[in-house]
């Protein structure tokens, strides 16, 4: 695992930069259009990828950019303990319940860096707010607010994140290689990591053990 960078702001395509900043919806770009924000995508057992086989996405923004999400049951052999040394930040009492926390491989891309989803609180500087449970935030004020022990109440830690163009993701369920469902915050912070899948499949009613390939998506 490569060492963190996190930067004081991350140049990742459609977050916040600061509270004047708005998005405007894809939804609104064309009324046929896929908004997926706010669901998880989970790769069909059919999937061979290397990268996202057998994983859980949270798609964080879906609009004319294309698609920016978090994988959520992928973790790596880093600890919220080692990340914050590997960043030089000082721990007063924020990593209580945290420390042995692992990191999620969020994605291929810039992989070198950090993202957290987390539950909404004070507004940090590179942020975007998915909805009233969940938000994206890409600065370092959110991990400083943990080491202050004034950080989320709820979080998940990545490194790099996953990014599709616009049109990719689309053709890619088309082909059968995602199923989607509407997200569920439990599953994002709560359930255990090595549960997730299962649980993101019982969202659609589906036992993971009786899928084929040819199902279609939800």
């Amino acid at each position: 695992m490569k060492k963190s960078k996190i930067g004081k702001t991350l140049p990742v395509p459609g977050v916040l930069q600061d509270a004047g900043d708005s998005l405007e919806p894809f939804g609104a770009v064309s009324a046929q259009a896929l908004n997926l924000a706010n669901h998880f995508l989970i790769a069909m057992p059919s999937m061979q990828d290397p990268i996202f086989g057998g994983t859980v996405v949270y798609v964080c923004e879906h609009n004319e950019n294309g698609v920016l999400g978090v994988v959520i049951n992928k973790p790596t052999d880093m600890t919220m303990h080692t990340l914050f040394e590997r960043i030089d930040l000082k721990v007063e009492d924020g990593l209580e319940g945290h420390d042995d926390e692992p990191i999620m491989f969020g994605g291929p891309v810039q992989d070198d860096r950090g993202f957290v989803l987390h539950t909404p609180g004070p507004r940090y500087s590179s942020s975007l707010t998915v909805t009233k449970d969940i938000a994206f935030t890409t600065s370092i004020d959110v991990l400083e607010a943990v080491a202050a022990g004034d950080g989320p109440s709820r979080m998940l830690v990545s490194i790099g994140y996953s990014g599709w163009s616009p049109g990719q993701l689309e053709e890619e369920i088309g082909r059968n290689g995602w199923l989607t469902v509407g997200a569920d915050p439990e599953i994002l912070f709560s359930l255990p990591i090595e549960e997730r899948y299962t649980a993101a499949m019982r969202l659609l009613g589906i036992d993971p053990l009786m899928l084929t390939s040819e199902a279609g998506h939800a």
